[in-house]
């Protein structure tokens, strides 16, 4: 089981830019052919250029420790704050904020090893996701990782060009994962958001610090943390 099972391995680029190749392809030339323009063919392919980089899925190597926390997500680490989670975690949190620019690859990772469970999709703004209160109030996915030692809650959040969060594992089971294994991708432009129990990890980037999603360590498990090997919808309290 785990995301082998459900995402092919391996892949330099996601079969999702697919559908953005066709449309700007038939666009692109369709407007050449009327007006017998190679400035138009030149701009065509300079798109589907662009969508073949911003689709790209590089293979990544997690780190062999198992008391670190990996960036879920390629970018910039945007804040890191200290907020009460009382919806999924029920703790007093570190809230590791990444914001992902149009050039970053978007493929998301699991930060920890555990059960991965989808909590849901939420509908939301379109605040630019570089702004602090696109966490709480922008499109969004919510997954739950119950590892061993800890609990990881992750925030796919999208912006206003595009707004498209997907989560590639089951929705209606809890699924293992490995830390650094491909659990989703958002597009254009978004912001990933972990949350980990204060008590249980210690911050090792800054605001400002580039990191790798799968690779980059962000934080590290503390020597007491003992965490939870219950299923992780047992955690969660979910309702519908």
């Amino acid at each position: 089981m785990g995301e082998s099972e459900y995402v092919k391995k391996f892949l330099p680029v996601r079969r999702e830019v697919v559908p953005f190749v066709i449309v700007t392809a038939a666009l692109f030339g369709l407007v050449a052919a009327t007006v017998m323009s190679w400035v138009c063919l030149l701009s065509g392919a300079i798109v589907i250029g662009y969508f073949l980089y911003f689709f790209r899925d590089p293979e990544r190597v997690p780190p062999g420790e198992e008391d670190v926390v990996v960036a879920g997500a390629d970018g910039v680490v945007a804040s890191i704050r200290h907020i009460q989670e009382d919806t999924y975690l029920n703790a007093f949190c570190i809230r590791i904020s990444i914001f992902l620019s149009l050039f970053d690859v978007h493929v998301n990772r699991a930060p920890i090893a555990g059960n991965a469970s989808f909590l849901g999709y939420f509908p939301g703004k379109r605040l630019f996701t570089f702004q602090e209160k696109s966490s709480e109030v922008n499109q969004h996915n919510k997954l739950l990782i119950a590892g061993k030692r800890t609990r990881c809650l992750v925030c796919q959040i999208v912006g206003p060009v595009c707004r498209r969060v997907v989560y590639w594992l089951p929705h209606d089971c809890t699924v293992p994962v490995a830390a650094g294994d491909r659990i989703g991708m958002m597009k254009f432009g978004s912001r990933l958001d972990v949350y980990l129990p204060a008590r249980d990890v210690e911050t090792v980037v800054k605001p400002g610090d580039r990191v790798r999603a799968g690779e980059t360590v962000v934080a590290r498990l503390k020597a007491h943390a003992a965490g939870d090997k219950a299923d992780a919808w047992s955690l969660v309290g979910r309702t519908k």
